[in-house]
């Protein structure tokens, strides 16, 4: 990579009507020491020196989205770090579309922008293309900043961290243990180290054994033979079988029974299936991969899981950062879902007002990536006028009672000031307090002084 070594910086360019972010971006930019910065007070300025540069932040306009594409035909030979006015869901998403490899709000944080420059410029080679790494049409190497990668949406530093390990594990036959709250895409894990594996071509097959009865269990997964047990009807191929020379994903490993968690290390160890009611074995090949919730290691412990299955199974590990870790990532999967649902209920996309993003930057989400669609579905269904309304993102579940209940005028006495001091002064320390007493939840401290999440998250930045 050229432009990454010691005797040559990374070039890159400023477009942003604003001279006096310009400036500041500049000397950010600067003392990364790895940098050279050209400028351009507008996009039709920026084209005549985008083949000149390695990667370029560029300030955006609503309906401008769509001109990202005029500096790649300029001959950008890197990628977009977008800059948007308002917090647009649906501009974000064209923004990304048209070929911005990431999406930054205004105002920004020059010295986190100049960090992102240097983190674009340096993320591979070809130099710094966007790719769509697509496992439906077979595409292999090394995983590079993109929307997509096979089936995953994202590219928050966890993220691509996540998609290296996937690249790096696929192309083994050894089991992997996937680890990650609900709702963080453990069968989508899965699913992607098969398709990026030699055994993409065969079958891809799914249990989850806490949704199916225990008695069952080893039916599913094993098959059966005619008349085996009431209402074995005809023979019956189980989950190993079907997927011979694939993969079979074992999702919540630990609610499966402990004597059928000893014929599965028994498979693990020859290969050999069983079915239930037959007298002979065959031969499979399957590579295991299997996923929980919980803390394997809390389980062993508990005696939910063997502990030699553990260490059987636990040989490759990949572990799913909550959606409150990919904070970078909200902004696109809140904007794929709205379009998404928008087109599947036949609605126009809803647009998110910057305060309505302050609550879904500021929640818990408990339920992850999961949550996180089921609510866009329900503001999709929900919404009118275009616009989702705040309260509809609200998560009341985690407002106390006696903060849904408070009145306005019986808030809390937070503080008692023992002194006159500047009012500016008291409203940071009771917010500030509030927030701590929320436990750093923003959308609760916000109820609790009657306040908008919005206003309490423009507070906060200004202190900054």
């Amino acid at each position: 990579m050229s432009a990454s070594t010691s005797s040559e910086k990374l070039r890159v360019l400023l477009c942003d009507p604003e001279n006096g972010l310009r400036r500041q971006l500049r000397i950010a930019i600067r003392q990364q020491g790895m940098l050279e910065v050209m400028e351009a007070g507008s996009i039709t300025l920026a084209c005549a020196q985008a083949f000149q540069a390695d990667v370029a932040f560029v300030a955006l306009d609503p309906g401008e989205e769509n001109r990202l594409a005029d500096l790649q035909d300029a001959g950008l030979r890197g990628g977009i770090l977008a800059a948007l006015n308002q917090g647009s869901v649906g501009g974000a998403v064209a923004a990304m579309r048209a070929g911005a490899l990431d999406v930054v709000l205004k105002p920004v944080r020059v010295e986190d922008v100049a960090s992102r420059l240097l983190e674009l410029g340096m993320a591979g080679t070809p130099r710094f293309r966007q790719s769509r790494l697509r496992s439906d049409a077979g595409v292999r190497g090394a995983p590079m900043a993109g929307a997509d990668f096979c089936g995953f949406l994202g590219r928050s530093p966890a993220m691509q961290k996540v998609y290296e390990h996937i690249h790096r594990i696929a192309s083994s036959h050894a089991p992997v243990f996937v680890t990650g709250e609900s709702g963080t895409g453990k069968e989508l894990a899965a699913s992607a180290v098969h398709a990026r594996s030699a055994r993409h071509a065969a079958a891809f097959h799914a249990l989850n054994c806490s949704a199916i009865p225990r008695d069952l269990m080893e039916s599913e997964i094993f098959g059966h033979a005619r008349g085996a047990f009431t209402g074995a009807h005809a023979d019956r191929a189980g989950a190993a079988e079907l997927a011979d020379g694939g993969t079979l994903f074992l999702d919540e490993i630990g609610e499966m029974d402990l004597a059928l968690q000893a014929k599965l290390l028994r498979f693990l160890q020859d290969g050999k299936v069983r079915r239930i009611g037959e007298g002979f074995e065959r031969q499979v090949d399957v590579r295991i991969v299997c996923a929980t919730n919980r803390d394997p290691v809390a389980e062993v412990k508990a005696g939910r899981l063997r502990e030699d299955l553990f260490y059987r199974l636990h040989v490759l590990h990949l572990h799913l950062p909550p959606l409150r870790e990919r904070a970078d990532d909200l902004l696109l999967l809140a904007g794929a879902f709205l379009a998404r649902f928008a087109g599947e209920e036949g609605r126009p996309l809803p647009r998110l007002e910057p305060e309505a993003w302050a609550i879904l930057k500021h929640r818990h989400w408990r339920g992850n990536v999961r949550e996180l669609q089921n609510l866009m579905r329900r503001a999709v269904v929900l919404s009118e006028g275009g616009v989702v309304p705040p309260a509809l993102l609200m998560d009341e579940a985690l407002v106390p009672d006696e903060v849904l209940s408070r009145q306005p005028d019986t808030a809390l006495p937070l503080v008692s000031p023992a002194r006159i001091e500047p009012f500016a002064v008291t409203e940071r320390r009771i917010i500030e307090e509030a927030i701590a007493l929320c436990g750093g939840n923003m959308v609760q401290a916000a109820a609790a002084l009657n306040l908008a999440p919005s206003t309490l998250y423009r507070k906060k930045q200004g202190w900054q």
